[in-house]
């Protein structure tokens, strides 16, 4: 067992730091098990725990000290940050049942919680898109890096990966540059494993993705704007909070700016491009009829599309590229 002291202790005996607790309550919750979802939980978790010790947040490092009004509160502050784009509605309700799970294996009861984070948030997530991504014009985006190479050199960089690949921002930041570039011009191909969501890393679950010129420059452009003795974009030193906080945060204000809603939709951008290729029809969100025409290719491109972006199941490519129609 993880407990550190007993039930009735700082953090319900789970330790001295809220972020450290939740995790182990997590783990004593699955009993060392479900790597993927333990992990999953605990990166949404320590989300939390960051707003709490933040100048909006309540300041508490103590569990017991976490009431249904510091819920309350940190649902207005994730309504907050979708309104501004800053967060999808999936991942602010992500991030809410997470807390919800860490809080109830950190008490042994559910008597702090959001009783429905869909109905608290006030908003209902899709998983199907139905409008075009933005990021598909190429010319328009190569404007937009080139004004972030002005002030965030290495923000261009992950815009340029994203498009290139369909990488995540953190999949981006943490991409093991050296490595990738000697598989592109060794195989033809990279393998995206570092940074990827929990339980899905390594060679156990590989991400194959065929090199053209756009992901050769995208890595030659990386690693020119690496810092010195790294091997992908965070410096030796530097931490994956800070480089957020310091040069994702401003380079989003300038993708809106550019009318680039984030990152993420050059993840989608990135999709939509894959489909197209596969199976030359346009996707759904741009206008294509594949699945009318050929039911079986419209099947196979999608099921490639979810192996490529990191995902094991089918439905996932239809809130990047549309339904079947």
């Amino acid at each position: 067992m993880a407990l550190v002291g007993r039930r009735d202790g700082r953090n319900f005996g789970y330790g001295r730091q809220l972020s450290y607790a939740g995790p182990q309550a997590l783990h004593d919750l699955f009993g060392g098990g479900h790597y993927g979802t333990v992990k999953a939980h605990s990166d949404r978790w320590q989300a939390f725990v960051r707003w709490c010790r933040s100048e909006d947040g309540p300041g508490f490092n103590d569990a017991r000290q976490i009431d249904r009004q510091t819920l309350v509160d940190y649902v207005a502050h994730l309504r907050y940050l979708v309104d501004r784009g800053d967060l999808s509605i999936a991942t602010a309700q992500n991030r809410l049942s997470s807390v919800n799970r860490t809080m109830a294996a950190l008490r042994g009861d559910q008597y702090v919680k959001v009783p429905s984070p869909s109905k608290a948030l006030g908003m209902q997530r899709t998983t199907i898109r139905t409008t075009a991504p933005q990021g598909q014009d190429r010319e328009h985006l190569m404007r937009i890096v080139e004004t972030l190479s002005e002030q965030h050199s290495r923000a261009a960089a992950i815009a340029q990966l994203a498009r290139a690949t369909g990488m995540r921002l953190r999949e981006a930041i943490l991409a093991d540059l050296p490595r990738l570039k000697r598989e592109a011009e060794h195989y033809g191909k990279i393998n995206i494993q570092d940074g990827t969501k929990g339980g899905r890393s390594g060679a156990s679950a590989p991400r194959w993705i065929r090199v053209d010129d756009h992901i050769h420059e995208a890595l030659r452009f990386a690693e020119q704007v690496s810092p010195r003795g790294s091997h992908n974009l965070l410096a030796p030193n530097e931490r994956y909070l800070d480089f957020q906080r310091e040069i994702v945060r401003p380079a989003r204000d300038l993708l809106h700016k550019h009318n680039l809603k984030g990152f993420h939709e050059l993840r989608a951008a990135f999709v939509c491009e894959r489909y197209e290729q596969i199976t030359q029809h346009q996707a759904p969100v741009n206008g294509g009829q594949c699945y009318a025409v050929d039911r079986r290719l419209d099947c196979e491109a999608r099921m490639q599309i979810s192996k490529e972006l990191g995902h094991s199941r089918i439905d996932v490519a239809a809130a990047y590229i549309g339904g079947r129609t």
